[in-house]
């Protein structure tokens, strides 16, 4: 059994390559996150986390280097591949919630897993248990605009993790967020990994969280270091 959900390896990007306003953002960067690991990505703005995030979910390709997920090297694999490790193997969540607003909370949960091929009736279920899990259970029947920014938050962790993945990636989660909101979404956040069994990588500039993660890494200058 493969103990590393992610492996990253010798990673390079530049935007522009070979032009002469070539813009470098990742300069061979290692890193692997082990399972059932929660590692913080912290970095200036404007350093490259984003990229690396993207590299790392299989929604960007690296100019050089190779990507490991689940043990699996998907360096090179074709589209379609890549979109089904996406699909079965990463969960994404962003600074904003990006719901489908014509939905509930429990379709939102549901619908990814319909796509993967789950039955409905299982895929409800398993809706119903990760809202349980981040504590907004009573709030599935509701669409996202009738739930405060925390709920919808705490919908978008439950959607990412619907399909059982082996990686969360998370960018910012708890930036649009006020303080103790943050503080709440991230406890529910941690509650999900822990329960789960997965790992994750979080980009996040709140060092108070960061610092209640398993460990950090800064990015700085293209290259990973910890923090």
């Amino acid at each position: 059994m493969n103990d590393v959900s992610l492996r990253l390896t010798g990673i390079t990007k530049a935007y522009n390559a070979g032009s002469p306003g070539a813009v470098t953002v990742l300069r061979g960067v290692d890193a692997c996150v082990a399972k059932g690991e929660v590692v913080a990505l912290v970095a200036p703005s404007g350093a490259g986390k984003s990229t690396l995030l993207h590299i790392a979910g299989l929604l960007d390709t690296p100019d050089d280097g190779r990507v490991e997920i689940a043990g699996q090297d998907v360096t090179g694999q074709s589209d379609r591949k890549r979109t089904i490790m996406r699909r079965d193997q990463v969960g994404f969540v962003y600074q904003f919630h990006h719901l489908l607003p014509e939905f509930t909370a429990t379709e939102n949960i549901i619908l990814p897993q319909l796509a993967a091929g789950v039955d409905k009736a299982a895929a409800r279920r398993r809706a119903e248990d990760l809202l349980e899990i981040v504590g907004i259970a009573a709030r599935g029947h509701h669409r996202p605009a009738a739930l405060s920014g925390g709920e919808q938050q705490r919908v978008a962790f439950c959607r990412a993790l619907a399909n059982a993945p082996a990686l969360l990636l998370a960018d910012e989660p708890t930036g649009n967020l006020d303080p103790a909101t943050s503080d709440t979404v991230f406890a529910a956040l941690m509650r999900l990994v822990r329960e789960t069994g997965l790992s994750a990588l979080i980009a996040t500039h709140n060092m108070e969280l960061a610092a209640r993660m398993d460990r950090q890494l800064r990015l700085e200058d293209g290259q990973l270091s910890s923090a």
